[in-house]
């Protein structure tokens, strides 16, 4: 059964155009001008029950008015939607019972009162019986180490405090779909790690469905199999996030430290036959691999006949690859092809990525 449905879904807005000078503003007064802007150009998707889906785009490329029009916040300018089976702006009362909804920079918990009190306060919006309620909120609390944090102010918690009670408060009336709406933003690297293992851990014992949007793709990376990407409000590639790494991924760098010095031509002997690269450095030896060529294999043709003290392994990452697609404007098998034209593998090797921009793997 589909979470989520999507076919051919437009969103459309006035914008008041302002004209310019003291006699612009005194037209404006009278007689408006509109621009009509279009968010959401008619995308289409589904969504199975139990997957976490990443929802991902550049500012402006319609992820949040998306979220909107999927939580019946907005009513959409045409394109059908159901969420759970409903229509979100027509069947709001029944419909926000099988929804929780965080937005990362807007709160649902009351700023001056204790945290248990909006609780009990969200338990009579969702109508919660008391005995679901403590049930499900003991179990939350203690997944998440809120015990400490109940009797507090709103006001007096730190963001990531915050963002682990908003995560209690869209929980507690037991959705089956979670819209996360940029949940991480401004946390730092522990409570990022804690929510993510607590949002796979809920996927995995309870087969919530989870719609995330954010601009962390490491988030994206910890949770999600799959991704949607939206440029310009049209979805530019759907579909799996290790495809997508293998399609406009430029291939993989080997970093080699030997025992004893090993000439160019010794290495480059030891994997003839494979179209790999090879650059000397001050610590040994790199090996620039394309996608296509298995690493176990170069590895293994290495290692037979090299004395080897240290290997890393260097990937292009996410984020790298996500600035590439933007760059080019598609996801598309053919636009990844033409970069890969444009970039030879051995410009790559040579050019070595930044160490903060790529993900290391040692094997030591």
């Amino acid at each position: 059964m589909l979470a989520i449905d999507v076919k051919d879904l437009r969103k459309q807005f006035k914008v008041q155009k302002n004209r310019e000078g003291l006699s612009g503003a005194l037209k404006d007064l009278f007689k408006r001008e509109y621009n009509e802007v279009t968010a959401v150009k008619d995308i289409s998707f589904q969504i199975p029950q139990g997957e976490i889906c990443g929802y991902i785009g550049e500012n402006g490329a319609g992820k949040s008015t998306t979220i909107k029009m999927l939580t019946g916040i907005l009513v959409p300018t045409s394109g059908q939607l159901k969420v759970n089976g409903y229509v979100p702006y027509k069947d709001r009362e029944k419909f926000v019972g099988e929804i929780g909804v965080v937005f990362g920079q807007r709160s649902q918990l009351w700023w001056d009162i204790g945290v248990i009190e909006s609780f009990q306060l969200l338990r009579k919006v969702y109508r919660v019986s008391e005995q679901d309620f403590r049930k499900r909120l003991d179990n939350l609390v203690e997944r998440l180490d809120l015990g400490e944090l109940l009797n507090r102010p709103v006001r007096k918690l730190s963001l990531g405090q915050r963002m682990r009670c908003e995560l209690v408060a869209s929980l507690l009336h037991n959705p089956s779909i979670l819209f996360l709406d940029e949940p991480t933003i401004g946390l730092d690297i522990v409570v990022k790690t804690e929510i993510r293992e607590f949002l796979k851990d809920l996927n995995r014992e309870e087969g919530t469905t989870i719609l995330l949007t954010t601009h962390d793709l490491q988030d994206i990376e910890a949770l999600c199999s799959r991704v949607i990407m939206l440029d310009d409000g049209r979805i530019i590639y759907d579909g799996g996030l290790e495809e997508l790494k293998n399609r406009w991924s430029k291939g993989r760098e080997i970093q080699f430290q030997f025992g004893s010095q090993t000439p160019l031509e010794k290495l480059q002997g030891l994997t003839s036959g494979l179209a790999v690269t090879w650059t000397m450095n001050e610590q040994g030896a790199s090996m620039w691999l394309p996608h296509t060529i298995n690493v176990s294999d170069a590895l293994g043709k290495v290692v037979s006949g090299a004395d080897i003290q240290d290997i890393k392994i260097l990937e292009t990452n996410t984020d790298d690859i996500v600035r590439e697609i933007y760059r080019s404007g598609s996801a598309s098998v053919s636009a990844a092809a033409s970069l890969m034209d444009v970039e030879s593998p051995k410009q790559e090797a040579e050019a070595q990525p930044e160490p903060e921009k790529e993900k290391e793997t040692s094997l030591r």
